[in-house]
């Protein structure tokens, strides 16, 4: 019988026979350049972002200075006199409102700082002045001031087109501004003291080694984009844990060397994630060529954003767990 489909049973032997080779091709003439393989390929290549030894050690100090700050202010806080620790927490809340507006730049960027700057105002006094030393009040204004940043933001057209996308930001923002509220009500609670003194030191800690570590030695890369060293974090996270051990065995009870050593490490688990996620999220801006924030704002926002997020675990760990 014909076969009037092409791969016949000639053409299907010849491709089966090992070895068998392809029938040569004549050139063409007409070919105006060289012939491309795929050797030849060009792959863009990834820009290895350096490590700037200066900034790292900038940062280190200024993790340092936070730690010893809240460390401290929670130490001196006299049962009534915590106003003063109030001011300096306020003063910590304003570098926070600007370093994570100026690098996140949520829509209607004036009317969510003054929103915050208010939320932070009425957190503080509450947080001074309530008849009990709890967390709901500050969950409360937290809402509300996520609330009227949000209704501060429809407005205008534009701002309205972002408000899907970026309500998430604004959230951090009013949570950021809150969470160092949280210090003064641990204060005023039993074993909230203690418990801030150790999460802020081990944090600190860790923040600090890690952070002059890859002033020296940033090795091996989290990624080429991002300038930090995975050497400095695990030996930040060793050392931090340690010296929530070491504060564990001098604090009085429920503290003992093991609970310090397991509240030291979540402290420095949550501060190295955060401190990561925001190095990660300002190489994905950089890649996606979003324009660069202010330096200063840029570079205070990991440490601001660790101890903020360490306040409320801090007090989860007071309650839950000592």
């Amino acid at each position: 019988m014909p076969q009037d489909d092409p791969w016949d049973a000639d053409a299907s032997r010849e491709i089966a026979r090992p070895g068998g080779k392809r029938p040569p091709t004549v050139p063409d003439d007409r070919a105006t350049g060289p012939e491309e393989t795929p050797d030849e390929e060009e792959f863009e290549e990834i820009e290895v972002v350096p490590v700037r030894r200066e900034l790292s050690l900038a940062i280190a100090g200024f993790a340092g200075l936070l730690a010893v700050g809240l460390a401290l202010g929670a130490l001196t806080s006299a049962p009534d006199s915590r106003m003063p620790y109030a001011i300096v927490l306020f003063g910590v809340q304003l570098l926070y409102l600007l370093a994570w507006v100026m690098a996140l730049n949520p829509p209607a960027a004036g009317a969510t700082a003054g929103v915050c700057v208010a939320v932070a105002l009425v957190a503080d006094y509450l947080a001074v002045s309530s008849a009990q030393a709890e967390l709901m009040p500050l969950v409360y204004v937290t809402a509300g001031g996520f609330v009227a940043a949000l209704i501060g933001q429809v407005f205008r057209a534009e701002d309205r087109a972002r408000l899907t996308d970026s309500w998430r930001t604004t959230l951090a923002i009013v949570a950021g501004v809150v969470a160092y509220a949280i210090p003064i009500v641990l204060t005023r609670q039993e074993n909230g003291t203690q418990t801030l003194i150790v999460c802020a030191a081990a944090a600190g800690v860790a923040l600090v080694v890690a952070r002059a570590t890859d002033a020296a030695f940033p090795k091996p890369r989290i990624a080429a984009q991002v300038p930090r060293g995975v050497a400095g974090v695990v030996l930040g996270a060793m050392l931090g844990t340690l010296a929530g051990a070491a504060l564990g065995s001098f604090l009085v009870l429920p503290f003992t060397p093991a609970k310090g050593a397991v509240v030291g490490l979540i402290a420095v688990v949550v501060a190295h994630l955060v401190d990561l996620a925001v190095n990660f999220g300002q190489a994905g801006r950089q890649l996606a060529g979003d324009a660069p924030t202010f330096w200063v704002a840029r570079h205070m926002q990991g440490p601001l954003g660790a101890f903020a997020l360490v306040a409320p675990a801090a007090y989860a760990l007071s309650h839950w767990f000592l």
